[in-house]
């Protein structure tokens, strides 16, 4: 088992698991929050799914799981080949795994050199070689200042564009070596994370996935569904926040010609984060933002 779940009870409670019935975990890693939702299920079934080859060793040997090696992006197609709609629950943890970043090879982290990948699907055309040196200086900025939140984004793109004229940024060492002299003294860390959190991104479009999922999802739900999401960025936290408020990605409610609320969804309970005890012992939790929506019977 290669991921520390993240916000384990909390989330599993969230899902408020029926023994008989269908649940999803969208993002099954080291498949700690897949366990823990199997102990509660009687007759239920569980369908699992992730487009990282490498959770391959993790799998369950159970006659109620299902994994399906696939992006959620994906979450209705395979849930009707496998006759799992409606469905009760549904749980998403955003995050990148501990085994993704630990491995040095995937280029995830600016701790190890390696070539620039970050892809969580290997098969994924698009690496992170690419968009560092391919893309315009324009769209470099656009991502570093999206989804990296990079007060310096301008300077970074150009710099990155400059310096790649001469030759091409291959490595994680170089993209860091050169990022890191326009990052304030003592935030160098904090500031690379970013960068390489917006690369990432890109890499695998993960805010149009989190879209398409989120719709997905919502349609799939029956009545009383729970939808619970474990966040680590603004941007996902923010859609998270709108689809449940509302079901659509701008968080504005629809109302019918009498004025009445036309969303599919509820909040349940307010926003949880990690407790300092679970952030001491799993410092990759800090972040995290946990929400839990359900359907709305009509």
């Amino acid at each position: 088992m290669f991921h520390q779940a993240v916000l384990l009870h909390e989330s599993v409670q969230g899902l408020h698991i029926q023994p008989k019935g269908i649940y999803v975990d969208a993002t099954f890693g080291g498949g700690g929050h897949a366990r823990a939702i199997l102990r509660q299920l009687s007759t239920g079934r569980l369908l699992a799914f992730d487009q990282d080859q490498d959770v391959s060793q993790n799998l369950l040997i159970d006659e109620r799981f299902t994994f399906i090696p696939h992006n959620f992006k994906y979450l209705k197609n395979f849930l009707q080949l496998y006759n799992a709609i409606p469905v009760d629950g549904i749980l998403a943890d955003l995050g990148v795994s501990s085994h993704q970043f630990d491995t040095a090879e995937k280029g995830f982290s600016f701790r190890a050199d390696s070539r620039l990948d970050m892809r969580m699907d290997s098969t994924n055309p698009t690496d992170a070689y690419q968009v560092v040196n391919q893309y315009e200086e324009s769209e470099l900025k656009r991502i570093f200042r999206l989804y990296g939140e990079l007060p310096q984004a301008a300077k970074l793109a150009h710099q990155l564009t400059q310096a790649r004229i001469h030759k091409p940024i291959a490595t994680t060492f170089e993209l860091r070596d050169i990022a890191v002299p326009l990052f304030p003294i003592g935030k160098e860390n904090k500031h690379l994370a970013q960068l390489f959190q917006a690369i990432r991104m890109e890499v695998n479009a993960e805010v149009k996935a989190l879209e398409s999922f989120l719709i997905q999802a919502i349609q799939l739900l029956r009545p009383g569904g729970r939808l619970v999401v474990i966040s680590y960025h603004s941007i996902e936290d923010r859609m998270v926040k709108n689809f449940i408020r509302s079901g659509n990605a701008s968080g504005v409610v629809e109302k019918d010609f009498f004025g009445n609320n036309l969303s599919p969804m509820k909040a349940v309970g307010r926003l949880i984060v990690p407790s300092e005890t679970e952030i001491e012992q799993n410092s990759r939790a800090r972040s995290a933002k946990l929400r839990i929506g359900e359907k709305i019977a009509k």
